[in-house]
């Protein structure tokens, strides 16, 4: 193992209003775990910023020393590339704070904050901002990646309502970047994940949102075929302000699930109304849902949107093995309900699970080239997750995410969300990923990042180039 230097760690020491955790010091261990337990890694180091002062001495310091970079928001990195061996290891949670302004409708966010800190604030004043279903998923790679969740069919994505981005750069320098002061670096940033610099703080519009109409449809796994066919139809001709990701799933042993689908292997589709909860446009809203096959259970009531946003986090906290990859749809075919239903009656573990999120709506309504988000013309954006708390059972998580996703890619749209994607993807993946949008983000990463400093992502390689 790499070790940064004991005067230069000294020296960064001293020079951080925060903390810098060492292999050395008891917090070492605690510090290097995240969300997925299945990463293993060693960094050299953890500078925990407080401020952007310390953020800009981290970058620095890695820069000036040649150690490698990673940067560290909420920890929900998937393939963990927020930990990197032997690296430097930036931690933004210290700066985990927001501040609603009512008045104009917008929320400044620190680079540290979690969606449940933005829903908790933005809540007090019923507003929110489209982003993710669990609440304890870092606002920073969730929005660089594009982010996407219950409210994108009403409000488009995390990046839609995107208003400044305040940025550390690879010199070291800081900017703020918005539509009028570094418009490229702005573009590069809605979607263009953490290759551009380290974002200190976001500045996001606020939509109405307070209490929501939540709904969960479970149909027996048999039903896939007629649920889907549905499904395929009805979502994207429903009215915005209903929403609702497709799933396959193991029945939890607790409610609101009635005890004899305890443990059964089923699908469903997991609703969010925007519409006025109190009347009963939710039944009204949901009443198709009856349509494909009979339930083996439904249930709809509303509910404050930050307890929607949390109603995951018991059923995957932090610490268990995680697998995962993804893909975008612009349709359901038949070819692709087989492939679901082989692999959902094939469920390795009670937590692995497979969603389709909608990410049409109002996200089809900005223009394809107006930010780094490639795939506008999609309907879902697909995720194949295994999961289990055993680290004895990730091989086997890992090969039931590899066959069900590699079965089912001839059916996508060829590129994936970059926050669904692996610890090992390739560069024909990544350029998947932007399509034709990929050249101008190479040529921003140049401009701004042309020693790629900022690598431990789904790396953009800088290419000279014009920007605009």
């Amino acid at each position: 193992m790499t070790t940064i230097d004991e005067a230069a760690a000294g020296s960064l020491r001293e020079a951080l209003r925060g903390s810098l955790i060492t292999p050395q010091d008891p917090g070492y261990d605690e510090a290097r775990s995240i969300y997925n337990a299945m990463i293993d890694r060693r960094p050299a180091a953890f500078a925990q910023c407080v401020d952007v002062a310390d953020v800009q001495t981290a970058v620095s310091f890695a820069r000036d020393n040649g150690v490698e970079l990673a940067v560290r928001g909420g920890g929900h990195s998937g393939p963990g590339l927020c930990l990197v061996d032997d690296a430097l290891v930036l931690d933004l949670s210290p700066m985990g704070w927001v501040r609603v302004d009512p008045e104009t409708d917008t929320a400044q966010v620190g680079g540290g904050s979690r969606i449940g800190d933005l829903d908790h604030a933005t809540h007090a004043v019923g507003r929110a901002v489209p982003a993710g279903i669990v609440s304890t998923t870092g606002v920073g790679g969730l929005t660089l990646g594009g982010g996407h969740g219950h409210l994108t069919r009403r409000y488009g994505l995390t990046i839609d309502s995107l208003l400044a981005a305040d940025v550390v750069l690879a010199d070291g320098s800081y900017v703020t970047a918005s539509p009028e002061n570094h418009p490229d670096l702005f573009w590069a940033l809605r979607g263009g994940g953490g290759n551009f610099g380290v974002v200190t703080s976001f500045a996001f519009r606020l939509h109405p949102a307070s209490t929501v109409g939540v709904g969960m449809t479970l149909w027996p796994l048999d039903r896939i075929p007629e649920v889907l066919r549905w499904y395929r139809e009805f979502l994207p001709g429903a009215p915005e302000s209903l929403s609702g990701f497709f799933a396959v799933l193991t029945v939890p042993p607790g409610p609101p699930f009635p005890e004899p689908i305890h443990g059964r292997k089923m699908c469903g589709v997991v609703w969010c109304h925007t519409g006025d909860p109190a009347d009963d446009r939710l039944a009204k809203a949901l009443e198709p849902a009856n349509e494909p096959a009979p339930p083996a259970f439904h249930f709809a009531t509303p509910m404050p949107y930050p307890a929607l946003q949390a109603m995951f986090d018991g059923l995957m906290p932090e610490g268990l093995q995680w697998y995962w990859r993804g893909d975008f749809f612009d349709g359901i075919p038949d070819a692709a309900i087989d492939v679901h239903r082989t692999y959902a009656e094939n469920l390795p573990t009670p937590l692995s699970t497979m969603h389709l999120y909608p990410v049409d709506g109002a996200a089809r309504q900005v223009g394809a080239d107006d930010t780094a988000w490639a795939y506008r013309d999609a309907i879902w954006s697909g995720v194949v997750a295994g999961i289990d708390p055993d680290p004895a059972n990730a091989e086997a998580i890992r090969q039931w995410c590899v066959d069900y996703w590699t079965d089912l890619h001839p059916h996508s749209m060829g590129g994936g969300y970059v926050n669904f994607m692996g610890s090992a993807e390739s560069q024909d993946r990544v350029r998947a990923t932007y399509r034709g949008h990929y050249d101008r983000l190479a040529s921003v990463k140049h401009a701004y990042d042309p020693d790629n400093l900022f690598r431990a992502n789904q790396n953009i390689s800088p290419a000279p180039g014009k920007a605009i």
